[in-house]
């Protein structure tokens, strides 16, 4: 077949060799391929002088001689009558990656090719244009089709760049906001449709075009960030916000825009004082019911919300406001459907091949191939593009235990070990770990969690250490053991006493964030005030209790979204949350409450100064479990900047309870999750105690305090 065959039945690799001016002994042949055109006229820009072009013995195919080669637009009469003037796209043959670009990426570390893969708004010979690049290496050949050549894969077919793997095509005077595809012919001819993998903007679900956007935006946080760049994140106040944007609130029942978003979030997070927020993720998906984590647009922040603008805008906003921003991403598995990576050249290029590796049993997703330097590459900059174009300050890894087992979630036989016999998926761990390495050294002053639910050793550590690199890593084993100790009847909670003890044998090992997640207020694990036992009034005593121990334990804090205001629901994505609870003034004084003790948090840095080394902690009292009782010193850097927690985990108030303390002062009493402003019985202790010379708890001092039931209480030496 020769090459005109190959360029009629779109086969070909590079129609630059055939397209647009070619030298003919002393002339010039121009020729051009626009199937259903009836007639074309070139137009000759420097003089203006117009010429047919003649039609070839190859349908679509029109062809001249000319003496010398110029610069020229198209007239284009169709066969249904329509005329277009355009430029031929084949007479700007692009050269937007270098050799270099090319070996990098192939390479994997070319860690910036987000800037020139998908559509990236381009000017060449003083034209402006989108410049198209898509990585489809196993493809027999690649087009751009979309709303400007009537979604025809024969009009815009692009070059392949050697053995990149890489198709790209440059189309002048394209509009922005246009819609666009590519189309794969594979090998054994198939004909897919695929949404850009680096596109930066999508229609909104459920249609799934790419969309060109030259994102436009001032931002207006450098006094956030140069701020952010002074401080050790780890011995800052941090207490998230975890939020699904959809579902926080809505506006008649609608999805509220980021700027209506932002307006009213951030007068939330002022009144409540919080001063980071999580976002479920926020990259493309074509189901609401994924919440994000199933993304099909790792480039692209979702359309159902706005434009980017508005995205930035809300991200800009927050900081102007001292919030931090963190978002969750989902690098360990994607969907499978037809239009996005999965198959995407007629081959497993994204995702595994063998189905033991490629397929995820627990969401019917597929699992990436971070073996493949391109996969791994593409993933990064994924990463990168959140911290860079949209200023975000955390990403949240998802699911990274899924990522760091062959064997997880599967029977015996359904995994493959690896090369030495064992379950850990290192291709999957070096991935984590070069992520973490680029992230740090690009932006130093941002951080990366980790969701690991394992007993993975150094997941917070430096991989210079050995670790995978990650900031900071959720505490799940805290979450887990507290809620089931919290779950329970007050009568059998001595019994269990160990699952409130048994996380200070590891608080230390990573940097912890607790988590009260989306995870747990949905799928039938009922709200965090449902899990808690008892009548109306005990449940909120205990909801207070456990926000209290919460805030005390050392790690960072995250609650989800409704648990400020002991929502009665469990989290449902559908609908907004039940704000209508704060008619009640139970619920408010919870908020209340939730509120002082964010404020409270920010301001006493034993609560947060040292949250990941026992010089933070001291254990006063952990054995009282028969009237299930505790108490504890946090500590800041200073010797005398302590606070002491205590609290009473059942109903039964104690006099006279005689506690170990280690200055010979006044307590003062700073926080009582009893009071009356929270909606308790306010019994305490008159504001202050004054310590004793009488040693107990290994200390040579001690107070004698009461305690009011299902309570917690902070002093602070004076």
């Amino acid at each position: 077949m020769d090459s005109i065959e190959r360029l009629v039945k779109s086969e070909h690799h590079n129609p630059f060799e055939i397209l647009s001016w070619h030298k003919e002994g002393n002339f010039w042949k121009l020729r051009v391929f626009i199937p259903d055109a009836e007639e074309i006229i070139v137009i000759n820009l420097e003089n203006n002088i117009e010429t047919n072009l003649e039609k070839s013995i190859w349908e679509g195919l029109f062809e001249n001689i000319f003496e010398n080669k110029f610069f020229y637009k198209l007239r284009i009469k169709f066969k249904n009558g329509f005329f277009k003037e355009e430029f031929d796209p084949y007479f700007f043959e692009p050269n937007v990656f270098t050799d270099y670009d090319l070996y990098l990426f192939n390479e994997g570390t070319n860690y910036e090719i987000y800037k020139k893969m998908g559509a990236v708004k381009t000017e060449i010979f003083g034209i402006i244009g989108y410049h198209f690049a898509v990585w489809a290496p196993n493809a027999k050949r690649v087009s751009i089709v979309g709303d400007f050549n009537n979604w025809d894969g024969r009009r815009h077919q692009m070059k392949a760049l050697g053995n990149s793997g890489i198709w790209v095509l440059f189309i002048p005077e394209i509009d922005d906001f246009s819609y666009y595809k590519f189309e794969i012919k594979t090998k054994d001819n198939q004909i897919f449709l695929k949404s850009d993998p680096y596109g930066k903007y999508f229609e909104k679900r459920p249609n799934n075009s790419s969309i060109t956007y030259k994102l436009s935006y001032k931002w207006n946080d450098n006094e956030w960030i140069d701020n952010l760049k002074t401080k050790n994140i780890y011995e800052e106040p941090m207490s998230i916000y975890e939020i699904h944007l959809g579902s926080w609130k809505k506006k008649n029942g609608e999805f509220m825009n980021y700027r209506e978003i932002g307006e009213n979030l951030v007068e939330y997070l002022k009144k409540t004082n919080f001063n980071w927020v999580e976002f479920l993720p926020i990259y493309e998906h074509p189901l609401d019911s994924s919440w994000g984590y199933q993304t099909t647009g790792f480039f692209a922040p979702t359309s159902r919300y706005g434009k980017l603008e508005d995205f930035c805008w809300l991200i800009d906003y927050l900081h102007q406001n001292n919030i931090g921003v963190i978002v969750d991403w989902s690098p360990a598995h994607f969907p499978k459907d037809s239009f996005s990576l999965y198959y995407f050249d007629g081959t497993h290029l994204y995702e595994h091949s063998d189905p033991r590796k490629r397929d995820h049993p627990d969401w019917n997703t597929a699992i990436f191939n971070y073996g493949r330097y391109e996969v791994k590459n593409f993933l990064i900059s994924s990463a990168l593009n959140l911290l860079e174009n949209y200023h975000i300050d955390g990403i949240r890894v998802d699911a990274v235990a899924s990522i760091l087992y062959l064997d997880y979630s599967r029977k015996e036989g359904e995994w493959v070990p690896n090369i030495y016999g064992g379950k850990e998926n290192l291709e999957g761990i070096e991935f984590l770990k070069e992520l973490n390495k680029v992230i740090y050294e690009k932006f130093p002053h941002c951080f990366t969690i980790a969701e690991e639910s394992t007993a993975w050793t150094g997941v917070s550590k430096p991989t210079y250490l050995g670790g995978l690199g990650f900031g900071f890593k959720w505490n799940m084993g805290w979450m887990h053991d507290t809620l089931f100790y919290f779950s329970l009847d007050p009568i059998y909670r001595k019994y269990h006493h160990n699952c409130l003890t048994f996380s200070l044998l590891y608080a230390f090992s990573e940097n912890f964030i607790l988590p009260i997640s989306h995870d747990e207020v949905t799928y039938g694990k009922k709200s965090l005030y449902c899990k808690m036992p008892g009548n109306r009034k005990e449940k909120l005593s205990n909801l207070k209790s456990f926000l209290l121990y919460m805030y005390g334990h050392p790690g960072k804090k995250l609650i989800f979204m409704g648990c400020e205001f002991a929502e009665n629901k469990e989290w449902n994505f559908w609908e907004e949350r039940e704000w209508y609870l704060l008619e009640n003034e139970e619920n408010r004084k919870i908020l209340k409450f939730v509120s002082d003790l964010n404020s409270l948090y920010r301001k006493e840095k034993p609560f947060h100064q040292i949250d990941f080394s026992p010089d933070g902690f001291q254990w006063i009292d952990f054995s009282d479990y028969e009237k299930s009782i505790i108490s504890f010193i946090r500590k800041g850097k200073k010797e005398r900047d302590i606070l002491i927690f205590i609290f009473n985990f059942t109903p039964i108030m104690r006099t006279n309870y005689r506690l170990g303390v280690p200055f010979n002062c006044e307590y003062i009493e700073i926080f009582n999750s009893d009071s009356v402003y929270y909606g308790g019985e306010n019994i305490g202790n008159l504001g202050k105690v004054k310590s004793e010379k009488i040693p107990f708890h290994n200390f040579p001092f001690s107070i004698n305090i009461t305690l009011p039931g299902l309570s917690g209480l902070i002093l602070k030496p004076i």
